[in-house]
C-alpha cells in the first residue's frame, strides 16, 4: 500500500519523438532535379511563347464574343429580321444560329494551324535550351 505510481512525466523521453513524419529537426530543401521552371518563364523565348499566344487568342476571342453577342441582341430585338424566310422554313436566325458552331469549328481549325506553325515549335526550342526531353 505504501507503493507509488510513477510519475508520468518520468515515462517520457527527453527528446520528443516524430509523429507522423513530423519532428522539430529542419530538414535541408530537397534537391530538385527538373527544369528550372522559374528561368523558363524569365525567358525572353517564354515571353515571344506568351506574345505570339496571346496574340492570336485575345483578338479571337473579343471576335467570337462580339458575334455571338450580336447574335444573342438580334435573336432578342430584332424579331422581324430573324424571321426572315430563306429557304422554305429556314429562316435567318436559324442560318445565323447554326454559323455559330460553324465559326466555333473555324476558330478551332485555325488555332490548331496557327499552333503547329508558330506555338509549337517555340514550346520545343524552350524544352530543348531547358534540357527537357521531347515525349
Amino acid at each position: 500500500m505504501t507503493e507509488v505510481a510513477p510519475s508520468p512525466m518520468a515515462a517520457w523521453p527527453a527528446e520528443p519523438a516524430a509523429f507522423g513524419g513530423i519532428d522539430r529537426m529542419p530538414r535541408p530543401a530537397p534537391r530538385n532535379s527538373g527544369p528550372d521552371f522559374a528561368r523558363i518563364q524569365n525567358s525572353l523565348e517564354f515571353d515571344e511563347l506568351r506574345r505570339r499566344f496571346r496574340g492570336f487568342v485575345f483578338p479571337t476571342s473579343v471576335l467570337f464574343f462580339v458575334w455571338y453577342l450580336t447574335y444573342v441582341l438580334l435573336a432578342a430585338y430584332a424579331r422581324g429580321f430573324m424571321g426572315l424566310k430563306v429557304i422554305g422554313s429556314i429562316n435567318v436566325g436559324l442560318l445565323l444560329g447554326l454559323l455559330q458552331f460553324v465559326s466555333t469549328i473555324v476558330i478551332t481549325l485555325c488555332y490548331l494551324r496557327f499552333a503547329r506553325r508558330h506555338i509549337d515549335p517555340r514550346v520545343r526550342q524552350i524544352r530543348s535550351n531547358a534540357g527537357i526531353a521531347d515525349t
